[in-house]
């Protein structure tokens, strides 16, 4: 059963994310980031449901647990297509948008093809869908965190300077790095499980507060000087 301190995070963490939407709105930049503003929404509402299935069946109660991990991987896709949708932004200049579309749909369809094989060779036929979900998620955020950096690289070679562009991608990448971290010390130290019980909701904090953030204090005009985004970079 969740603790107040898990409660106050869960609670905390939702708040941050209907910020992001409403900063977002704030600045007239919901259209202009939809997809990011739409996975922070559907965080909102799977929240809700989240405690609302919590309170009337319970935390070790099937219901929640399966609800969790299907709303989960729905929302690492929409993470994905966020990401994606960034892609487009960086690239946009170079009229390479439809080509960053096509691969960001061949990729998540390679991705679950391969999350679906992956399965199927280890589980049954009656569990697949329910290891489907929980596989695709973890292979999305394993992918995710290699695009935004191949993302970065991209930005520093084409010298982007646009502070709020900049700080979204690098904020999901920090995102997906604390997130591996703590899959890998999860791993490592299976004993100190209540410690991971509370830094998990914690990292999951970290990015709506980081995007709404860039949402109210940095203009859409805002401009980074090429030499700050990389000391010596060619």
């Amino acid at each position: 059963m969740l603790g107040p301190l898990q409660y106050a995070i869960w609670f905390i963490c939702t708040l941050l994310e209907a910020a992001v939407v409403l900063c977002a709105i704030k600045r007239g930049a919901f259209r202009r980031y939809l997809f990011l503003n739409l996975y922070m929404s559907a965080e909102v509402l799977a929240s809700i449901v989240r405690f609302e299935i919590l309170h009337k069946y319970g935390f070790q109660s099937l219901t929640y647990v399966y609800f969790y991990y299907y709303s989960d991987a729905l929302l690492t896709i929409l993470l994905f297509l966020a990401l994606s949708s960034l892609y487009s932004d960086v690239f946009r200049e170079l009229n390479a948008e439809r080509y960053v579309q096509m691969g960001a749909v061949a990729l998540l369809a390679s991705t679950a093809l391969f999350s679906f094989a992956v399965v199927q060779q280890s589980t049954g036929s009656g569990k697949i869908l329910s290891h489907f979900v929980f596989e695709i998620s973890q292979n999305l955020y394993f992918v995710g965190l290699v695009l935004t950096y191949i993302l970065w690289a991209a930005i520093l070679k084409l010298r982007e300077t646009r502070t709020r562009l900049i700080q979204l991608v690098l904020s999901l990448g920090v995102y997906f790095s604390l997130y591996a971290a703590n899959y890998a010390l999860r791993n490592l130290y299976p004993s100190a499980e209540a410690i991971f019980v509370v830094l998990n909701p914690l990292i999951g904090c970290f990015l709506p507060f980081a995007w709404a953030y860039a949402f109210w204090k940095l203009p859409e005009e805002a401009r980074l000087a090429p030499a700050g985004l990389a000391v010596n970079h060619r």
